[in-house]
């Protein structure tokens, strides 16, 4: 288990729960399976006992094979049907399974010719992959035959190969020096050479020798694209750097970038949230690197330094049984960080064979507020990132609040409501494509797909609510008219980032620069917001200025104005006018507004009534005998209506 110490916080922690199975030992071997994430020990060779875990596995698996000599690798296929078993470098014996039990005998396929077995990988439920060190094999696999059948082959002279789970790209390597990179990949069942590329050594021997090996190439991918990480040590600095080639299917695979290091030794690479994190086992440190944020290029190179560095994974414990911690006095023991006898495997795997532990590592992105100084920098990092409103939410407080000493000035606030607004247009663009109406035959999605989703969209109710809301009524040292004009400068550089992006502005943004002007008694300001229309019509801004009447009386008017040219207020503006018993100016608006049928002669009546003005009555009975005469030929009112109010006649009288 994780466990806080002192007060600094991690940006990286191994998993709560690791996967523990039975360490490595001399008649206990252990393997694992990057497709499946599955970890397999095997006890006298499957004779007495094989056992299966993975964190997508809902209980581990238990079972025997019979023992043919030492197992030297053995993968599930991706639906749990298919056991791949290698005991030699000439054959791979199959062994079906159904509820998660083995069913019938083993059947084999041997490789071709001379060839040796360097390893395989099960590219589908029914593609097997066969790597020898004279090619590729691929082979179809039917379970339900227990049959083999070749499909193709490759020739080629390798050494060594790496798969990519992610992308489904397997690489080969060639050559004297091991350099040369074939990567196929697997499309619609079928194998398909990509173009061979070259990686260049560093310092290369004399003496024509393997120079590139298996653990220092990554295939992985990072923004939707293939990329291979291939780590190189310098001889002459001693340092190391990593170079990423990018796969297209149009062109070669060609350098685009480089990763400083400044250490060498042991390396190892994760890949968390399309982020590379270069682990150093001598310093037991890790250093983080994105390839889409901003960096030097030469035009051809982008060339970067770690955008973190010395970061260290939080340290980990393991409980003691209740009965071993009476005896030695501990509840917990520490597990040595950065071991040496820690593998990684992609894309954030880590194993430990001799204590028996399989972790995932997982980024914190919390700590990364404090450790990245760019406001416009930390913002672009935790929006590229999966899961990561609450963070940015939690950033924005820091940056945009008046007390916080990370709060920026005006102009790099307003590039971070770009950088948040950029987003919010896009998902509202794929809002919008969703919903147009698309020819026959054509899916929508198809439309869609060109527009990229946004991993997190901040939106006004989300600015409003956690970061701009959180200054009215706050208790800080802040003077209230200092608190309000950044209130007002804030909210303004917010307003025109809106706009900028084209983006309609929700009415509880324009409530709260209105009051924060109000406050400040700007009230010439504010008329000239409103005069000059720079804020959008609605009826709960409309409401709001007839509530700042008393300190603020133009507003009545700029209230009516609005709702008049909202044009579906019709009955709203009837109601203000009645309210303020101004009542033949109602019926007026009503007769134009309105069609006269509609107009309730008992509202307006009642109000006249109780304006106690014979004259306003008077006009207001007189309109509506008028329209009794044209509808039903016939002044009078219906019954009822007349009784209701008290004395008509005389009032007219």
């Amino acid at each position: 288990m994780t466990e806080d110490v002192g007060e600094e916080e991690y940006i990286f922690e191994l998993s709560e729960n690791p996967i523990s199975f039975e360490p490595v030992t001399k008649f206990t071997n252990v393997f694992y399976d990057e497709v499946t994430r599955q970890v397999f020990t095997v006890r006298s060779g499957g004779a007495t006992g094989v056992n299966v875990k993975g964190p997508d596995l809902k209980s581990p698996l238990n079972f025997r094979v019979e023992d043919k000599g030492a197992v030297l690798s053995m993968k599930f296929s991706p639906n749990q049907q298919t056991l791949a078993i290698q005991r030699s470098s000439k054959t791979v014996e199959f062994l079906n399974f159904s509820n998660c039990e083995p069913v019938g005998p083993e059947y084999s396929q041997p490789c071709r010719g001379s060839s040796l077995i360097l390893g395989f990988v099960w590219v589908s439920v029914t593609d097997f992959i066969m790597i020898t060190n004279q090619g590729v094999e691929h082979y179809q696999i039917t379970a339900e035959k227990r049959a083999v059948r070749a499909l193709k082959s490759h020739s080629l002279q390798s050494n060594w190969f790496v798969y990519c789970p992610l992308s489904g790209l397997l690489l080969v390597s060639s050559g004297v020096l091991g350099n040369c990179l074939q990567p196929y990949l697997l499309k619609n069942h079928q194998l398909v050479r990509l173009t061979k590329f070259e990686v260049d050594v560093a310092n290369p021997p004399q003496t024509a020798r393997l120079c590139l090996f298996e653990r220092d190439v990554t295939p992985t991918t990072l923004y939707n694209q293939t990329v291979v990480l291939i780590l190189k040590h310098n001889i002459v600095n001693s340092t190391a750097e990593i170079v990423i080639y990018t796969l297209s299917r149009d062109s070669p695979p060609r350098k685009t970038h480089i990763l400083s290091l400044d250490s060498s030794g042991k390396l190892a690479v994760s890949i968390l949230d399309n982020l590379i994190v270069v682990h150093h086992q001598a310093s037991k440190t890790s250093s983080i690197f994105d390839i889409n944020l901003p960096s030097e290029s030469d035009g051809r190179c982008i060339t970067l330094n770690p955008l973190l560095a010395a970061v260290a994974i939080r340290p980990y414990f393991f409980n003691i049984p209740a009965s071993a911690a009476m005896l030695n006095h501990k509840s917990k023991v520490s597990c040595e960080m950065y071991s040496p006898s820690w593998v990684f495997f992609q894309p954030n795997i880590i194993i430990d064979a001799i204590l028996g532990s399989m972790w995932c590592l997982k980024l914190v992105l919390a700590p990364v507020i404090d450790r990245i100084g760019d406001p416009c920098g930390l913002i672009d990092f935790l929006l590229r990132r999966r899961d990561c409103k609450a963070t940015v939410l939690m950033a924005l407080k820091k940056l945009v609040h008046p007390t916080s000493q990370s709060c920026c000035d005006l102009v790099t606030m307003g590039r971070v409501f770009d950088q948040l607004n950029e987003c919010y247009r896009q998902q509202l663009d794929i809002e919008m494509q969703s919903q147009i109406a698309m020819p026959a035959g054509m899916q929508s999605s198809a439309v869609v797909a060109v527009l990229v989703q946004p991993n997190v969209v901040i939106d006004q109710k989300d600015l409003f609510s956690h970061v701009l809301a959180l200054f009215v009524g706050c208790d800080d040292p802040c003077k209230d008219g200092e608190r309000d004009r950044f209130i007002v400068a804030t909210v303004n550089e917010y307003l025109r980032s809106l706009v900028q992006y084209h983006i309609p502005v929700q009415h509880f943004i324009y409530e709260m620069l209105i009051e924060a002007f109000v406050r400040l008694r700007l009230l010439y300001q504010l008329h000239q917001f409103f005069q000059y229309h720079a804020v959008a019509d609605s009826k709960p801004l409309a409401c709001l200025l007839l509530s700042l009447e008393s300190v603020y009386p133009a507003s009545y008017q700029l209230a009516l104005d609005m709702l008049k040219r909202i044009g579906t207020a019709n009955e709203e503006i009837i109601e203000i006018l009645l309210s303020k018993n101004k009542v033949m100016s109602a019926l007026r608006f009503a007769r134009d507004a309105l069609s006269v049928e509609n107009i309730s002669a008992r509202k307006f009546l009642e109000a006249a009534q109780t304006s106690q003005v014979p004259e306003i009555f008077y006009g207001v009975y007189r309109f509506f005998q008028q329209r009794n005469q044209r509808a039903r030929g016939n002044p009078d009112f219906l019954k009822g209506l007349i009784h209701h109010l008290r004395n008509p006649r005389k009032i007219i009288e």
